[in-house]
C-alpha cells in the first residue's frame, strides 16, 4: 500500500480532539508515513506533545525562543519539507483557508479543508481554478454527511420515498467557550453561521441536490461585545431553494457553560410524502459519574473505545473520523493510480479520478453551495436583513 505523508496546518481544538487521533490511528493501519503539524506558536506544538506524548510528529515552529511569538507563515516551511506524496489538512480559522489551500496545491499536494472551504464565492472559484490547473484534489470536511441518521434521510429522499421537499429547519448552537476560549483571537472574523451553521446548509443540499436562490439573514450582538468581542452572538438564515422550498437555520455560540452538550443541534424537513426530524445531539445515551457529572453521550460522532485486538489501546470511531478518512483514502487511490508515471500522464489520470469523485464528494463544486449561502446571509445581516439573491454562478447580491 502506498503511504501518504500528512501536514496538518493548525493546532486548535479540532486538531487536538479529532484530526490528530484520526491521523495517528490511520498511521497504525499502515496508510500514513510522516506527520507534520504547523501552528502559529511554539506553545501550541508543546501542548500537542503533552496531549500525545507517545506519538511521533514534526512540529513547526519548534525552535522559537519565545513560545508565544507568532509565526503565521511557518506552514510554508513545513510545505517545503513535506515529502511527496502528501496531503495537507487545513484546520485554521475560516478566513485563512483560501491562501493556505492554494499554497498547498501549488506545492504539489492534495488538500483536506475543515468546513467551510472558504468564506466567499470568489475564493471557491480561485481554489477550483488552481486545483484544475495542477490536477489537485480539494475535499471539504463536512462530517455531518457521514452521520448515519442524516445519510438515511438522504437515502430515503433520493429514492423518492419522501416526495419533494417543501420546508425545513435546523439548529446548531455551541457553548460560549468557543468564541471566548478556543476562537478568542478570531471570532470577530467569522460567526456561528459561517463556522457551524454551514454544516446544515450543506446537509439540505446533500439530501436534496437543490441549489439556493435567495436568503435573508438576521444577527444579534448582545453578549459577546460585553467581553470585548465585536462578534455576533447568534445568526439566523432563511434560505429559499430552486424548487421554492424554504429552510430556516438557527445558530449561536453563546450557550451557558452548564449546557450538557458542547453543541445543541438538530434537523427537520417536511416533504410532500413524508417528514424527517432528528435531534443530532441527544442520542438517548447518557452517563452520570462522580468525576464528570451528567454527560450527554453521542456515540456516533467521535469517541474512544477499547480496541478489539489490543485491550490496552484506544480505538477511535465515528463520523468525525470517517469524513477525514474518506478524503485520505481518495488521495491514496490517486497515488496508487499515478505512481511512477510521467507528470503529464499522471495529471491526466488525477483529473479523471477527481472528476468522478466530484459527483459524490464535497469537492469545490459542491462546497460552493455552503460558501454561497454563508456569504449571502452575512451580506444580508450587514445590510439590515435585506433579501439577497444569487446569480447563475451563485455570487450573492442585494435583491
Amino acid at each position: 500500500m502506498k503511504k501518504a505523508n500528512i501536514l496538518i496546518i493548525g493546532g486548535g481544538m479540532i486538531t487536538q480532539e479529532v484530526i490528530l487521533p484520526t491521523i495517528f490511528q490511520e498511521r497504525r493501519k499502515g496508510k500514513i508515513d510522516q506527520i507534520f503539524v504547523a501552528t502559529r506558536r511554539k506553545s501550541t506544538i508543546e501542548k500537542l506533545r503533552k496531549i500525545f506524548p507517545e506519538e511521533e510528529f514534526k512540529g513547526f515552529p519548534e525552535k522559537a525562543k519565545d513560545p508565544e511569538e507568532p509565526f503565521p507563515e511557518c506552514y510554508k516551511e513545513a510545505l517545503s519539507q513535506l515529502p511527496k506524496p502528501g496531503i495537507v489538512i487545513v484546520a485554521t480559522p475560516d478566513h485563512l483557508h483560501t491562501q493556505m489551500t492554494i499554497d498547498s496545491l501549488k506545492s504539489g499536494f492534495h488538500v483536506i479543508v475543515e468546513k467551510p472551504l472558504c468564506l466567499k464565492v470568489e475564493e471557491v472559484y480561485e481554489i477550483d481554478k488552481v486545483a484544475k490547473q495542477v490536477g489537485g484534489y480539494v475535499y471539504t470536511d463536512y462530517h455531518k454527511r457521514h452521520d448515519p441518521a442524516l445519510r438515511a434521510c438522504q437515502y430515503k429522499y433520493r429514492k423518492g420515498e419522501m416526495g419533494e421537499v417543501l420546508c425545513g429547519h435546523a439548529w446548531i448552537e455551541e457553548r460560549r467557550e468557543m468564541p471566548l476560549k478556543w476562537f478568542s483571537r478570531w471570532c470577530d472574523k467569522s460567526s456561528s453561521f459561517e463556522y457551524i451553521g454551514v454544516h446544515y446548509v450543506d446537509m439540505f443540499y446533500f439530501i436534496t441536490g437543490l441549489k439556493p436562490v435567495r436568503v435573508i439573514g438576521f444577527g444579534q450582538k448582545k453578549f459577546l461585545p460585553k467581553y470585548g468581542k465585536d462578534a455576533f452572538d447568534a445568526i439566523e438564515g432563511i434560505i429559499t431553494w430552486e424548487n421554492g422550498a424554504t429552510y430556516y437555520v438557527q445558530t449561536s455560540w453563546i450557550l451557558p457553560e452548564g449546557n450538557p452538550n458542547l453543541t445543541n443541534q438538530g434537523f427537520q424537513i417536511t416533504c410532500t410524502e413524508g417528514e424527517f426530524r432528528a435531534d443530532n445531539a441527544d442520542r438517548n445515551s447518557n452517563f452520570v459519574t462522580t468525576k464528570y457529572g451528567f454527560e450527554r453521550f453521542n456515540p456516533h460522532f467521535f469517541k474512544p473505545f477499547i480496541d478489539w485486538d489490543n485491550p490496552e489501546r484506544v480505538e477511535w470511531r465515528g463520523y468525525g473520523a470517517d469524513s477525514i478518512i474518506q478524503g485520505i483514502d481518495d488521495c491514496l487511490k490517486i497515488f496508487e493510480a499515478t505512481e511512477g508515471l510521467p507528470e503529464e500522464e499522471a495529471k491526466k489520470i488525477r483529473k479523471e479520478m477527481i472528476s468522478k469523485f466530484e459527483k459524490t464528494r464535497p469537492l469545490p463544486s459542491q462546497a460552493l453551495i455552503g460558501t454561497a449561502v454563508i456569504e449571502g446571509v452575512k451580506l444580508s445581516v450587514l445590510n439590515g436583513s435585506k433579501p439577497v439573491i444569487f446569480d447563475e454562478k451563485l455570487y450573492p447580491k442585494i435583491e
